[in-house]
């Protein structure tokens, strides 16, 4: 297949083009600068260069593929979550105009945040969460679009992470101390990148046949578990704290966001094959930042 990927070279993106070229497919990938889309050129993927603003220019390499994954979310400033969320809602929106009315499929990426601990499939995220990706995938279906949505682990581990485990670390590092809410008993689901880049393609080649996977390996991670591999690796003590002590991470830090992937496994034959996020964190490389 030609697929399409947008956010071809951030954290997921970059692993799924990888994958997808690896399995023989051809990719284009939607870049932002000359500088990435050389490296997308580098490693036989054609760069397109322009953001997630260019509507027109979605609409037009969506309409020429036989495929889009669509991982790009703006993370680059919070402070503009909800623009950044109605900018998501409208890129989807625009790739599944150019998708309706065929069978080529779009795949869009969401989290577990507003789902119930152990969540499957089947279950629906909660009506008020502000991020709107897979409601936006849902509407594409419902209007005749071949649209699914890949929800992801909050800790889409690897050496070079730059998500919520660096986060983390960086709070341990700047209090002294590497730290959990209350009892530490909430859980995080983890997911090595590498492994949750399978589950795209491996969705795209089995027909897209559901309307939610779960990239989803390690299912239950107590969060106290986390805080003791980091507080281990940097030689700080672990030990609980209040919601305040995380600051504008306070809400993620203190939930559940852990989820089942037995659906996922029995349709796509995935079986994750990387480290754990445990095993990553006990790698010196993952404090080097």
């Amino acid at each position: 297949m030609h697929v399409f990927v947008t956010g071809a070279t951030g954290w997921v993106g970059s692993a799924v083009v990888e994958d997808l070229i690896g399995a023989g497919h051809t990719v284009s990938g939607l870049c932002r600068s000359s500088g990435k889309a050389a490296t997308l050129s580098a490693i036989g993927a054609t760069p397109v260069e322009g953001s997630l603003d260019d509507l027109g220019l979605l609409r037009a390499t969506a309409s020429t593929a036989d495929a889009v994954i669509h991982t790009a979310f703006n993370h680059d400033d919070l402070s503009k979550f909800l623009e950044n969320v109605e900018q998501d809602r409208r890129v989807i929106e625009t790739l599944g105009e150019a998708l309706v009315g065929s069978s080529r499929p779009l795949i869009v990426t969401s989290g577990l945040m507003g789902l119930p601990r152990g969540a499957r499939e089947a279950d629906l995220p909660n009506p008020a969460f502000p991020r709107k990706s897979e409601v936006a995938a849902r509407s594409v279906a419902e209007r005749g679009g071949r649209a699914a949505t890949v929800r992801l682990a909050p800790s889409v581990h690897g050496i070079g992470d730059h998500g919520f485990v660096p986060t983390l670390i960086r709070f341990a590092r700047q209090t002294g101390v590497s730290a959990y809410v209350d009892d530490g008993t909430n859980c995080w689901s983890g997911t090595h990148r590498r492994d949750a880049a399978r589950v795209y393609r491996l969705a795209l080649e089995t027909g897209v046949t559901e309307a939610v996977y779960h990239a989803v390996a390690e299912e239950s991670v107590p969060f106290r578990q986390i805080a003791e591999a980091i507080g281990a690796a940097l030689g700080l003590p672990v030990e609980s704290r209040p919601r305040e002590h995380f600051g504008w991470f306070a809400h993620f830090a203190g939930s559940d966001m852990a989820a089942s992937s037995v659906r996922t496994r029995a349709l796509l034959g995935w079986q994750p094959r990387e480290a754990s996020l445990l095993s990553d964190l006990g790698r010196p490389e993952y404090y080097a930042g």
